[in-house]
């Protein structure tokens, strides 16, 4: 998967904070072809901070299992891709179907929340994976959309967000590192030893063409997708989804190892995640009316 974000001069190793926002103006443009860089192609701001007052729900998933599948960018092929940490549906990997994880076991606490969410491992200086200690989950409409607008994952759709390729820094608007809730984002894992954890977020796209459960082209997973910009879906993607942001914790890593940190898909820009929706679909459907088109915060119930 190419690039398709904006290039930045090269960034300091250290886990300096950008004001780098991805711009996500632009004039409609259609799906295009492989590697064009297209508008809407990161949100317009970054979602940090306090989110207690904003229309959404949470879910919190357990670490389930590391595999060096992905089932959305190489279906089909066991062992086919760099190592990955899964969280939510606990028989995720390139061979499950769409039912088997529907109807299977979950790590997250809402037992219908049996979808999968995975993310490139966290390897430490001598290529050993972090153990990740959780996943949240936060469902929300997209900055500025009015959250009646917002629409349910279909059943069985497949989202990827972030570029697996990148050397340089992405916008933090689509991948950040932070110490656990703080609101400070970073291109680089910070300093987090007086915190919690160690938070790796992604967000992902708002806006479908309507059509595709997942891009029509395998190596260019999000095609089918695009973030919202002033509130509104560019004229190619007009459905205005739910947007999903993963936030990853990890054990907080001493200072002096944080320079050797490396994810799985290469180097530590390379950040991405990937959403399967294998939801118990009445459920999801609930939450959304419930919490986000009453623009209520929820915590999602048993």
């Amino acid at each position: 998967m190419r690039s398709r974000f904006p290039i930045f001069p090269p960034a300091s190793r250290l886990a300096i904070v950008l004001v780098l926002v991805g711009s996500a103006c632009g004039s409609d443009a259609g799906v295009g072809s492989p590697g064009e860089v297209r508008p809407f192609s990161a949100p317009d701001r970054v979602i940090s901070g306090p989110q207690g007052k904003v229309g959404q729900f949470v879910v919190e998933c357990k670490f389930s299992h590391y595999l060096p599948d992905d089932p959305i960018v190489h279906p089909g092929a066991p062992g086919g891709s760099h190592l990955h940490q899964f969280f939510g549906a606990v028989d995720s990997g390139v061979e499950a179907t769409e039912q088997l994880l529907r109807e299977g076991d979950t790590t997250c606490d809402q037992q219908a929340d049996t979808a999968s969410y995975w993310s490139p491992a966290l390897f430490d200086a001598d290529r050993n994976p972090i153990e990740p200690l959780r996943a949240l989950a936060y469902y929300r409409a997209g900055p500025d959309v009015n959250p009646p607008d917002v629409v349910p994952y279909p059943a069985g759709m497949m989202l990827v967000a972030g570029d697996q390729t990148a050397v340089e820094p992405q916008p933090l608007s689509v991948v950040s590192w932070s110490c656990s809730t703080g609101a400070e984002r970073s291109v680089t894992p910070p300093d987090c030893m007086s915190a919690r954890s160690l938070r790796m977020t992604v967000t992902f796209q708002d806006c479908w063409d309507g059509e595709h459960l997942r891009s029509p082209v395998v190596s260019e997973p999000d095609l089918h997708t695009a973030y919202s910009s002033a509130g509104e879906c560019p004229d190619t993607h007009p459905v205005h989804l739910l947007q999903l942001q993963l936030a990853i914790d990890f054990p907080p890593v001493p200072p002096e190892q944080l320079d050797s940190l490396a994810l799985a898909s290469g180097d530590i820009l390379s950040g991405h995640a990937d959403f399967w929706n294998t939801w118990n679909q009445t459920k999801l459907e609930n939450e959304v009316t419930n919490c986000v088109h009453r623009d209520l915060p929820c915590r999602v119930r048993r």
